[in-house]
């Protein structure tokens, strides 16, 4: 079609980009032919115009449409093109999470750098037996289409991983394998399915290590070839390595490691086993430093380690040969320290008793010297002599990196080898499955040799690649008959002949190689002269003359010749060499044993430039003359590639393209550059190159109806759907080139499916536009006739409203009037006097407030008058003052002036004796008042006074007397001068005294006021209290609320806690049971194999022996064993050396039941082991309540302890405030401040005496409180309080203060009595879950005691086991007793009050029946021998002791008597064997069923049981019942897979298990039972052991009947649900790629919704007909939904093709229709409309909006039955059938997964296919009475006689 038909406005392009490498744009202007340029809007809606190219107009890629984008297989895409694909893998990997995506025949797999969970046993049962296309693209997928091929064909299969390092090659490798190990399984009991996995950590750990790009990088190349035999079961494996990097051994570059090996040993060196191989740190060694980054982030090598010798373990290599293998690893090692120092410049040595070449030697069993001399030296031969020459020091650096890197590669291949022993097995091998893990195309900024070497290897797998995908293109083409022409692919043969054809890189490399002279320049020279100008492959670079470009298929690579001469010599030291082979160490000699054999060595690169080092595993296969081992390694690695291609091409390959997302390791980060770059060097572009060169597209006439049903007219719809599809095709695109029609596909050129989606789009858009316009003019005339309707009937009751509203209104307006005329004369009047009120009002107001106005002024007037009076008054003063103050400085001045003469005057009269006397007249005066004052102070003041007085008073007359005499004056004056000395020192005394009765005055006053101080201190301390009193108070209120609260919330935990032990304890109960069964279930089918494998024996016995007399074929070897003919009697002897012979040759039939017996043992410890798990986890919730508990009380310790601390500080404060204060009171008291009586004393005491009453009260309501709470303890006794006191005490004591005590006790006291509440309850709440929990471990010891028993009757002779059951019944009621007494004493006495009771009448009653019975068998004998005598001929047989107890002597009446039948059929021992052979095993249930009354089989085998029992012959009971069972396992055995046969047997198990409780005699099951059928219960035997020996068979015939269903059932329900459109053209099928998907068109053959119905209703029918237990059918039916339910929600959670809209409609209408079903039948309270809830939501989620974060919420609350992971699987997967749906965001999806963060479940993807309900069997009993039941002829029972 042409290009204006595609480039219309709005179509979308891609357009270069640097940075995304394509971008998405779309048209906003039409093309038209001869544009230079595009108009176009990026996404961001940038507008730009796109020049086009003027030499090609090649016009941008187109877009796919949306609805393809996402697919499955890139080949399903219309537009095939790099950023079709680019664009696919992004969506895919980053929007949905998913990281398979097929290219054709091609899986690539993209590295999500995350662990996910898809790689469970559940994904590979879901992918085992599918085909490849019909789910979701996987790494298991790809594993099953090579296993189904290799089963199909009869053709061996490769499976071809290939990518870049850290792109996931190893791991996909490892995954294909365990999915080989876990589908086939193994031939042989020595599972090799788990030695071939246990060979992955092995070379890990030998060829792995941590790159730059890859944590765990392989630097090795693998094929790994898996061995199948005859049956497809794994018998062996074998491995061939290639390309190992030796380099890494002495060279790691920054950031990574060297083999993953030492680094393990390195961390395990502390281990007692590695002591002597002298390890350290790994920073210690050269050879693991020098990458800087020897740890591994979440690896730990010790466990690694460990990890690895278990390995080495199951493969056979045991512990000495691994201590061997690190030893030798160990020595490498120290190899690497051994320093290298320079002797001179052309020589070097290693210093004398070096610590790390010692211990290399002692390791590896060498001599010191040799060592030594051979590191440092090298012997050079010629023709006539040898010479020892010396290395400088960086050659024998390099000489000792060789040594290392060859010891290391033998290393390697032997472990190789060793692992290929354990693997081989004896086995012919019948095919393989060969897996290739190899490097992909490699290029780095210097590139050498071994980057050289993995693109010449990738350049062939390269060139397979494209002619397989070649040859499968022209094979389709071919197989549909369609006309074709060669189509043109990249060949890559010319680069692969510049590489290795004659003359080639390689074929100069090794002539340069053999040059005396050769060096890498010459070789260079070579290159050039030779291709440069013959080969446009190979180029030189401008500006180097040493390297060379090869232009390979994914890009041009340069080389850099430096070292490839060297590299692919690969020298090592001989004479080192010859010291390694003289080694005592065995391991090592064994190493270097093969060093000059003829097979074919391993090729090494020493050397030490360059990345990597390689080597080529030895083909041992192949005969070498001696000399080959001088190969250089590009020849060797030439004929190893060789091998490798001829192996491959002999099988059918399947490839897997590993890429790598990102360089940063980053989880689902997506890097388009990288990707483009490595889709382009992988194949995957050149695959979709030449799928778009041919028809990429395909599609069955079928599918091509179905989808484009929508372009047809009705005429045009032909009954030939492969005609009408041609004729429309032919309108539809006119181009005939475009398509081709093949014999069952359409083949469509690139891009015709992307036109046809648009015409069909644009065909339902005009389909919709129409229906739309339809439907709305419907519903708006629809809208318009009700609004007309209504708007009429509105119209007459408004009409009717308004005329009833006139007349009222005129009535009433005549009223108004009248009211009118009323109301406005009250209004006037009314207005009036509010009127002539406001005026007075007003006056009043204006008149009052004129009043205050005139007031207000007078007030004013008056008050200015005061104001200016007192200012006035004020004035005057200060005038009067101002005077009065100048008057007195006047005066002072004067005074003054007069005062100064007078001193003057004073100061000269003071010189004379007159003066004097006058003054100390004076100072006498002054003197006896002081000493007036002092006298009060002391006496000594008083003593020193009177002296004075004394002293004056003579004084006085001494100057009186001799007043006139000069003489005595002068002695009187001198005596004055003395006197004048002692009143100065008086002076100074007084003085002193002063400043003592100042400080005096300031004591007493600092005194006071720190009394005053001290009561305040006191009153706040008080009132501190009464509030610190009140707190307690209030906090104790709260504590009390607090644990109410606690109690209250303890109580409803423990309700909580209990209805969830008890929930979960039915649950344990349920999955015992179910354990239980499945147990039953593997026991059954260990019988069934033994008895086989008997068979076989006895048949290979019976060829040997020609007399034998064979037994018929319908009985099993084990009814023979429990029935007594006399055949059997007399081969007895025989079978038993039959059997000795058995035990003696089949020795592997034992060890596999050994082995068998162990796993059930396992299990079975497992499942005690999980129940003890369950129970310890209950443990720790209880410890961690108590702990919480303890928390809560230790921090209310630590309050309490805060308060106590508290108080006791403040009454250390008050104690000490108190001291000081009597301290200081005590001191005072000498100077009669602070003496009693003082006014400060009787203050202080005041308030002493005040604190000590409060004390006191608060001691007395301390006392009062204690009591009460002592009081109250003593009424409670708990156990816990005999441990607390001494801790309470301990903390009691700490106090040193009696009150404070008293108070923490009483609080203490407070808190035990609330502490022992809580603990009540808890008790209570321990008891009950101890109680539960007991029950529990009764259930489990009581199953197990049940399965003990099952164990010990199988085991014990038919005669041992009712003795074994009668006595473990009894054991059983005894131990019953026993607890019943240990649980209540006094219901127990009761209890056995009434037992005792019990067991007297029924003693009594037996010792009458014993009477009775004596008594009936004398008449027995006494009528035998009359009957004797009288020649009667009545057998004893045919009538019972009971009939002939009844009746008379005379033999006539017997004949009447026998119509009263008694419900019993009499056989005789010999006929035992014609019974259950006639009864049961040549039995056709479909007549019986139809003809007969239901469960008559089992009626008829309890009659005869009957008999049994009435004659009481104990061994006619146990081989009836023995021989009943082992029938009807036989049958079941024989005819298992049919379904009427099961459920038959199934039904009459059942009624035979009822017949026996019915008629057991146990008043449990004798209340329906009629007073006839209560006659019929067995008198002599209890048979409950045998009841639950049937009921276990029942259980696996029900589990047979499970697996029958499911076996036809499976094949119809992913078809029936999923695949088939049920409501026909709902849904298109989408285009498909080359992994073609089931066709969901109804063809022939195919199952629809109604085959399943069909067979369900089959199902139910037959058991119907066959008269099971209606509770019984219910589960069945139950277990087929689930069945359903399953199968389809796994197949919708891995095919992502299925999840779409209108897929979930037709889900939800087929799960209708089932329910519909169940409704007709009357099962919808089975519970199996619940099992199909998980498949209703999932369908419910594919149709409700996906957009908002209300949709987001309505979708948490609805898909309760769905885990998180499906929940999110199912929105990853949702994909749009058609343009008008829409895809889910990936930011709705994390929406989703928040919100259900929370949600503990479990993390598995799928639902459990194989889970089986456990079954039970409800008591059903029969109305049918025994003796009304006919025996039908055609059973041939005539031996059987009626009782």
């Amino acid at each position: 079609m042409a290009a204006s038909e595609l480039y219309t406005k709005c179509a979308r392009v891609w357009i270069p980009d640097a940075e995304e490498v394509w971008k998405s744009a779309e048209l906003t202007k039409d093309y038209k032919n001869g544009d230079a340029s595009l108009h176009l809007m990026l996404e961001d809606g940038t507008n730009i115009d796109h020049k086009l190219d003027p030499k090609t107009k090649n016009l941008p890629y187109l877009r796919n449409p949306d609805i393809l984008v996402g697919e499955n297989d890139l080949t399903a895409l219309s537009y095939l093109h790099e950023p079709a694909v680019l664009h696919n893998l992004k969506v895919r990997f980053i929007d949905s999470k998913l990281i398979y995506t097929y290219c054709g025949i091609v899986l690539v797999a993209i590295n999500p750098y995350e662990t996910l969970p898809i790689y469970g046993t559940d994904i590979i049962n879901a992918y085992s037996g599918q085909n490849m296309g019909d789910m979701d693209p996987h790494i298991f997928a790809v594993a099953e289409e090579a296993y189904k091929q290799m089963a199909r064909d009869e053709r061996n299969q490769s499976i071809i991983v290939s990518g870049e390092s850290g792109a996931g090659k190893t791991v996909s490798a490892k995954y294909a394998m365990r999915y080989f190990a876990t589908v086939s399984g193994s031939a042989s009991e020595a599972n090799v399915e788990d030695k071939v996995l246990a060979s992955n950590p092995i070379m890990e750990a030998i060829g792995n290590a941590k790159t730059t790009r890859n944590d765990n990088s392989s630097r090795f190349g693998k094929y790994i070839e898996i061995g199948f035999d005859t049956r497809y079961r794994i018998i062996g494996a074998n491995m061939r390595t290639y390309l190992l990097e030796k380099s890494r051994v002495v060279f790691q570059a920054d950031e990574e490691r060297n083999y993953h090996i030492f680094y393990q040993l390195c961390a395990s060196a502390h281990l007692p086993e590695f002591k002597n191989l002298r390890l350290s740190s790994a920073n210690d060694f050269l050879y693991t430093r020098q990458g800087r980054s020897p740890v591994i982030d979440g690896v730990d090598d010790t466990k690694e380690l460990c990890t690895t010798r278990n390995a080495f373990t199951l493969l056979g290599i045991n512990e000495s040969y691994q201590m061997g293998l690190f030893q030798v690893l160990a020595a490498i090692l120290h190899l690497g320290n051994v320093e290298i120092k320079d002797r001179d410049s052309d020589s070097s040595l290693i210093p004398p008793n070096n610590r790390h070449l010692t211990a290399f030697c002692e390791l590896v069993g060498v001599t010191y010297q040799d060592m030594a001399q051979w590191l440092c030296h090298r012997k050079l031969k010629t023709a006539t002599e040898t010479y020892v020459k010396p290395l400088p020091r960086l050659q024998a650096t390099n000489a000792r990196d060789a040594l290392s890197k060859h010891i290391y590669a033998k290393l390697f291949n032997w472990i190789v080898e060793h692992v290929n022993k354990a693997l081989i097995t004896n086995v012919k091998q019948h095919s393989f499955i060969g897996v290739l893990d190899i490097y992909g195309f490699e290029t780095f900024e210097i590139n050498s040799f071994e980057q050289f070497c993995i693109n010449y290897a990738n350049e062939k797998l390269q060139q397979q690649f494209n002619m397989h995908v070649f040859k499968l293109e022209q094979e389709e083409y071919m197989k549909e008959q369609i006309p074709w022409t060669l189509i043109d692919f990249y060949d890559n043969q010319p680069c692969i002949n510049l590489i290795e054809a004659k003359m080639g890189i390689l074929d100069l490399l090794d002539e340069e190689c053999k040059m005396p002279k050769g060096s890498d320049d010459s070789w260079a020279q070579k290159l050039y002269n030779t291709h440069l100008k013959t080969c446009s492959l190979f180029e030189k670079p401008r500006m180097s003359n040493r390297a060379f470009i090869i232009q390979h298929f994914a890009d041009k690579v340069e080389y850099q010749c430096d070292g490839f001469l060297e590299k692919n010599k690969d020298t090592v030291n001989e004479e080192q060499i010859n010291v390694m082979k003289a080694s005592k160490f065995d391991l090592l000699v064994e190493l270097f044993q093969d060093e000059e054999k003829a097979t074919s060595p391993t090729g090494q690169v020493p050397g030490t430039g360059g990345r990597t080092r390689l080597s080529i595993k030895p083909d041992k296969g192949r005969d070498t003359k001696s000399k080959e081992h001088k190969k250089t390694v590009g020849c060797q690695f030439r004929n190893s590639l060789q091998m490798l291609m001829e192996t491959l091409n002999a099988t059918t390959p399947h490839y897997v393209r590993c890429i790598k997302p990102n360089d940063f390791k980053l989880a689902f980060s997506f890097d388009p550059k990288r990707a483009v770059q490595q889709l382009r060097a992988c194949g995957v572009l050149e695959t979709i190159r030449i799928s778009a060169a041919g028809f990429p597209s395909r599609w069955t006439y079928q599918e091509f109806f179905s989808r484009y049903r929508v372009l047809m007219k009705q005429k045009d719809v032909l009954p030939d759907k492969k005609l009408t599809c041609r004729n429309v095709l032919e309108k539809l695109v006119q181009d005939q080139d475009k398509y081709q029609f093949g014999k069952t596909k359409i083949f469509f050129r690139a891009g015709q499916v992307a036109y046809l989606e648009k015409l069909r789009a644009d065909k339902l858009r005009a389909a919709c536009i129409r229906i739309q316009k339809t439907i709305r003019c419907w519903l708006a005339r629809k809208k318009y006739l009700r609004k007309r309707c209504a708007a009429i009937t509105i119209q007459r009751f408004t009409r009717g409203y308004q005329a009833r509203c006139l007349a009222k209104f005129m009535r009433r307006t005549q009223a108004a009037t009248i009211i009118q005329k009323y109301q406005r004369m009250y209004v006037e009047k009314r207005r009036y006097r509010q009127k002539q009120a406001a005026a007075l009002a007003m006056q009043t107001i204006l008149r009052a407030y004129m009043a205050r106005q005139k007031y207000q002024a007078l007030l004013r007037e008056a008050k200015a008058v005061i104001i200016q009076k007192r200012i006035r008054g004020w004035l005057a003063r200060c005038w009067y003052k101002r005077c009065l103050h100048s008057i007195v400085y006047l005066q002072c001045c004067i005074r003054r002036m007069r005062a100064k003469r007078e001193l003057k005057k004073l100061k000269i009269e003071a010189r004379s004796v007159e003066h004097f006397k006058k003054l100390n007249k004076g100072m006498e005066n002054k003197i006896m008042q002081l000493q007036r004052k002092i006298d009060e102070q002391s006496k000594e003041n008083r003593t020193i006074n009177d002296r004075l007085v004394g002293l004056e008073s003579s004084y006085t007359a001494e100057s009186e007397r001799m007043r006139g005499e000069l003489g005595r004056l002068r002695g009187v004056e001198e005596d004055a001068k003395n006197k004048a000395n002692q009143v100065s020192s008086l002076l100074e005394e007084l003085e002193r005294l002063k400043k003592e009765l100042s400080a005096t005055q300031q004591e007493k006053k600092t005194i006071e006021d720190w009394a005053q101080k001290y009561r305040d201190e006191m009153e706040k301390m008080v009132s501190e209290l009464k509030d610190q009193n009140g707190l307690l108070k209030k906090e104790k209120d709260d504590l009390n609320r607090s644990i109410q609260e606690q109690s209250q919330q303890m109580t409803e935990k423990m309700t909580r806690a209990i209805a969830q032990e008890t929930q979960q304890l039915e649950t344990d109960l349920n999955e015992e049971r179910s354990r239980y069964q499945n147990l039953l279930t593997e026991h059954l089918r260990l019988e069934e194999k033994y008895d086989d494998l008997k068979e076989e024996m006895a048949l290979s016995s019976n060829v040997s022996k020609p007399g034998h007399k064979r037994t018929d074929s319908t009985h099993s070897s084990n009814e023979s064993e429990y029935t007594y003919n006399s055949e059997y009697a007399e081969l007895e002897d025989g079978s038993r050396a039959r059997e000795d012979v058995t035990r003696g040759i089949d020795t592997s039939l034992t060890l596999k039941l050994q082995k068998r017996l162990t796993e059930l043992e396992q299990e079975k410890q497992s499942l005690r082991n999980e129940l003890e798990n369950k129970e310890e986890q209950f443990q720790r919730a209880r410890a961690r309540d108590d702990e919480e508990f303890k928390k809560a009380r230790g921090a209310e310790l630590e309050y309490e302890s805060l308060k106590r601390q508290e108080l006791e500080s403040e009454n250390k404060k008050l104690k000490h405030d108190l001291a000081e204060m009597r301290q200081s009171l005590l001191g005072n008291a000498a100077t009669g401040a602070g003496a009693p009586g003082s006014p400060a004393y009787k203050v202080l005491l005041d308030q002493l005496n005040a604190s000590c009453e409060e004390l006191e009260v608060r001691k007395e309501e301390v006392l009062i409180l204690r009591s009460q709470l002592v009081s109250q303890k003593e009424a409670m006794h708990h156990k816990e309080t005999m441990t607390e006191p001494s801790v309470y005490a301990a903390d009691v004591s700490k106090l040193k203060d009696a009150e404070v005590k008293q108070a923490y006790v009483g609080l203490k006291d407070t808190n035990r009595l609330l502490e022992q509440q809580l603990q009540t309850q808890r008790r209570t709440y321990d008891n009950e879950v101890e109680a539960l929990r007991g029950e529990l471990q009764n259930v489990k010891e009581e199953n197990n005691r049940q399965q003990q028993l099952l164990a010990q009757n199988l085991q014990l002779p038919p005669e041992a086991r009712i003795e074994a059951s009668l006595q473990h019944e009894i054991t059983r009621l005894t131990n019953e007793n026993l607890e019943l007494m240990a649980e209540d004493p006094t219901a127990s006495r009761e209890a056995r009050v009434i037992i005792l009771r019990r067991m007297v009448d029924l003693m009594e009653q037996l010792e009458k029946q014993d009477r009775t019975i004596r008594k009936l068998k004398k008449q027995l004998k006494v009528y035998s021998k009359r009957i004797g005598e009288m020649g009667a001929g009545q057998t004893e047989g045919q009538t019972s002791p009971g009939q002939m107890v009844d009746e008379p002597i005379h033999p006539v009446n017997i004949p009447r008597r026998e119509k009263d039948f008694q419900g019993m059929l009499e056989y005789k021992k010999e006929d035992e064997l014609k019974l259950v052979k006639n009864l049961i095993l040549e039995l056709k249930p479909r007549g019986v069923a139809v003809n007969l009354i239901p469960g008559l089989p089992a009626y008829i085998l309890f009659m005869c049981l009957r008999h049994a029992d009435y004659v009481n012959d104990d061994q006619k009971v146990r081989t009836l019942l023995t021989s009943t069972i082992n029938s009807i396992k036989k049958i079941l055995k024989k005819r298992g897979d049919d379904f009427e046969t099961v459920s038959f047997w199934l039904a009459n198990t059942c009624r035979f298990l009822h017949c026996l409780k019915q008629y057991s005699g146990d008043e449990q099951f004798m209340k329906h039972n009629t007073s006839r059928q209560n006659e019929h219960c067995l008198s002599n035997f209890d048979l409950a052991e045998y009841r639950q020996v049937i009921s276990d068979l029942a259980i696996q015939i029900y589990q047979q009947l499970i697996k029958c269903m499911e076996n036809i059932l499976q094949p119809m329900i992913v078809s029936g649900m999923l695949e088939h459109e049920t409501i026909q053209g709902v849904s298109g099928v989408k285009p498909t790629g080359l992994r073609k998907r089931t066709s969901s068109i109804a063809d022939e053959g195919t199952y629809t919704l109604d085959s399943i119905l069909r067979q369900l209703s089959a199902f139910h029918s037959t058991m119907c007909q066959h008269g099971t237990d209606p509770e019984l059918i219910k589960q069945v039916v139950k277990q087929q939904f689930y069945i359903i339910g399953a199968v389809t929600l796994n197949n919708l959670l891995l095919r992502k093709d299925m999840c779409s809209w209108s897929k979930g409609m037709q889900i939800r209408y087929n799960v209708s229709q089932l329910e519909e079903w169940l409704r007709d039948k009357g099962l919808m309270t089975c519970g199996a409309k619940e099992t199909l809830e998980p498949l209703i939501q999932a369908a419910q989620l594919l149709q409700v909006k996906k957009k908002t974060d209300e949709d987001a919420e309505a979708i948490c609350s609805m898909c309760l039955a769905l885990t998180t992971a499906q929940i999110v699987k199912v929105l990853n997967l949702y994909t749009p059938v058609n343009e008008f749906e829409e895809r889910v965001s990936v930011a709705f999806i994390r929406t989703i997964q928040t919100r259900l963060r929370d949600r503990c479940e479990s993390p598995q993807l799928l639902m459990d296919t194989k889970m089986i309900y456990p079954v039970t069997f409800p008591f059903n009993p029969s109305s049918l009475a025994l003796e009304t039941i006919q025996i039908p002829g055609s059973l041939n029972l005539a031996f059987l006689t009626r009782v």
